[in-house]
């Protein structure tokens, strides 16, 4: 039997699995029903008290929870803890400037390094190894959780960052880095520069723990190729308490759900109707562990498949397929989530018309994001340096709203086809589901 980080716990059986989750679902709802106002009204809203939730049998009967929830709560209304006992916020980027803040206690946080640790443990990782982290710091979840997770399993951990790929891979090669932790496109990235360099034989990697982004198994493939590695899925999301929620087992056949802490179910997204395992739908996460921050029946918007089948790793906790698209118009370009409606923010705020388009494209295994705008006839000119001036206001006003770079080009009035139906807004070229 491999080296598992908690056995007692990922291969446990399925009726003390149900039995950890019964008993914390009740926990947990009365804990939000006592300290959430903003909760208990849904709650209320649907005539449910907590003395109607028994056990996981009666999720079905709780509200949902959805990111525009998330958004009028701000940023203190879900806070289910008093702000003295908690310890950290981490963050996304908000649609219309309002973000997503996600609180933590102390404990909050060990257990998520918990959940990362047996993201690494499954990967092949021991406390032999070199954990190279080349996810974001600061706001973002990707860096902070991974990080925590080499440390409980005991690892040297490589706090890198994203970017300067120079010293990525000097580090890579002085410190022999073994385990490689970013976003799929940054290890594509550095896999084509390393084999640019002819270092292939200085990297002494052997596993890859990739998420934040969808990609594709021939992404997967190049990878490996490219880096000589086994290169494993992980998924998570801030609001829920960042990446670490599932990870790939050496199966490589789907993501076991951390169920101890999280309980997944999959739902009609146009109905919320609950559908039983092995029908495709969309997700939604339960948190019964979290103290600061715990959501009830979040709705991730992300479409897959759960699978109890025997995994050949040992774990029982139930697997969730990559995600095979989205029930909103989210995009997920170099780790970052993008809603059309930030790019529209911005663009009505500086005068120009609700008509634009959105081009995802991917060159050298990097995410492109283009965005074609109109000019109202008043602004049309033939002075490229006003056009060019233009621009690039708009690129630097972008990317205080998204975080990243976008390429901006102003077109004539009237240029951009017009739809009799639905606006096509987002064109995504990459073929990732």
């Amino acid at each position: 039997m491999e080296n598992y980080f908690q056995p007692e716990i990922e291969c446990a059986s399925r009726e003390q699995i149900r039995a950890w989750q019964d008993e914390r679902l009740v926990e947990t709802v009365k804990h939000v029903y006592e300290n959430v106002p903003y909760y208990r009204n849904l709650m209320e809203e649907k005539n449910v008290t907590p003395d109607d939730i028994k056990g996981v049998d009666d999720l079905h009967k709780l509200p949902f929870l959805t990111k525009d929830d998330l958004r009028e709560a701000y940023p203190y209304g879900l806070l289910a803890e008093p702000l003295e006992n908690c310890v950290r916020i981490q963050s996304t980027s908000g649609t219309t400037g309002r973000r997503v803040v996600a609180f933590y206690t102390q404990d909050d946080i060990d257990l998520w390094d918990e959940c990362c640790a047996r993201a690494i443990v499954a990967a092949g990782g021991t406390k032999e190894d070199v954990v190279h982290v080349s996810y974001g710091y600061g706001l973002f979840t990707g860096g902070p959780g991974l990080n925590g997770g080499s440390h409980k399993v005991g690892c040297l951990t490589l706090p890198m960052s994203s970017g300067n790929t120079e010293r990525q891979i000097q580090f890579m090669r002085d410190l022999g880095s073994t385990i490689l932790c970013c976003t799929p496109s940054y290890a594509a990235f550095l896999g084509e520069t390393i084999c640019e360099m002819g270092l292939q034989d200085e990297i002494k990697l052997k596993a890859g723990i990739f998420g934040a982004e969808a990609w594709s198994e021939e992404m997967r493939q190049d990878i490996q190729n490219k880096l000589g590695i086994k290169a494993y899925d992980i998924y998570g999301l801030t609001e829920i308490s960042g990446p670490g929620v599932s990870f790939e087992c050496s199966e490589q056949t789907g993501m076991h759900i951390n169920e101890d802490h999280f309980i997944a179910e999959i739902i009609d997204p146009n109905t919320g109707e609950v559908l039983p395992d092995g029908e495709k739908g969309e997700l939604v996460f339960t948190s019964i562990t979290k103290k600061a921050f715990p959501l009830l029946r979040y709705r991730t918007r992300d479409i897959c498949v759960l699978s109890r089948e025997k995994c050949s790793c040992g774990r029982t906790h139930v697997k969730m397929t990559k995600p095979m698209g989205r029930s909103d118009d989210m995009l997920i370009v170099k780790g970052v989530n993008v809603f059309p409606s930030q790019i529209e923010t911005v663009l009505l705020n500086k005068g120009y018309p609700a008509n634009y388009q959105i081009i995802v494209s991917r060159e050298n295994n990097s995410d492109k994001l283009d965005v074609q705008v109109e000019m109202t006839l008043e602004m049309f000119s033939d002075n490229l340096r006003e056009v060019s001036a233009r621009e690039k206001e708009l690129v630097d006003a972008l990317k205080a709203m998204l975080g990243i770079y976008a390429n901006v080009q102003l077109v004539a009035p009237k240029s951009i086809t017009r739809s009799e139906g639905k606006a096509v807004r987002v064109i995504d070229k990459r073929n990732l589901y």
